[in-house]
C-alpha cells in the first residue's frame, strides 16, 4: 500500500467503516456488527455517531430495524473513488496539468488499462 490515504476526505474511523460497509456491500450492517468486525476497543456510541455521520455525507444507506439502524453503502468503492479524483480535478486552476501530473504518476498496468479504456476496449 503506498503512503496515500485510503480514502481521501474521510477521517480515521470513517475510512475503517467505509472499507468494512464495502467488503460487506449488499448487506446491511448494523452497529454492533460493524462494532465487532471492527476489532477496535471502540464504544457502540462512538461508532454509531460516525455511522450516522456517514450517512448524513451520503456514503450509507440506512434503514430500521427494530429500534436500531442498519447501514449499507450507499455507493462503490470505485464510484466513490472516481468521484473524488473528480472533485479533485475541479479543483485545480489548470486541469490538463493536473491530468498530466496524474498520468505520469500510473504504474505500467494502471496506463495501459487506462490505454485500452481510451481507444473503446476496456479489457
Amino acid at each position: 500500500m503506498s503512503g496515500r490515504a485510503d480514502f481521501p476526505n474521510l477521517g480515521s474511523l470513517e475510512a475503517k467503516i467505509m472499507r468494512v460497509a464495502w467488503e460487506h456491500a449488499g448487506v446491511y450492517v448494523s452497529v454492533r456488527e460493524m462494532l465487532e468486525r471492527l476489532d477496535d476497543d471502540l464504544a457502540y456510541t462512538t461508532v454509531m455517531t460516525v455511522m450516522n455521520r456517514l450517512y448524513e455525507k451520503g456514503l450509507l444507506l440506512r434503514r430500521r430495524e427494530g429500534r436500531a439502524w442498519s447501514y449499507r453503502p450507499a455507493t462503490s468503492r470505485e464510484a466513490y473513488a472516481a468521484a473524488t479524483m473528480a472533485e479533485a480535478l475541479d479543483s485545480a486552476t489548470d486541469r490538463k496539468a493536473a491530468l498530466l501530473h496524474f498520468f505520469a504518476d500510473l504504474g505500467e498496468d494502471d496506463a495501459a488499462a487506462l490505454r485500452r479504456l481510451l481507444e473503446g476496449r476496456p479489457r
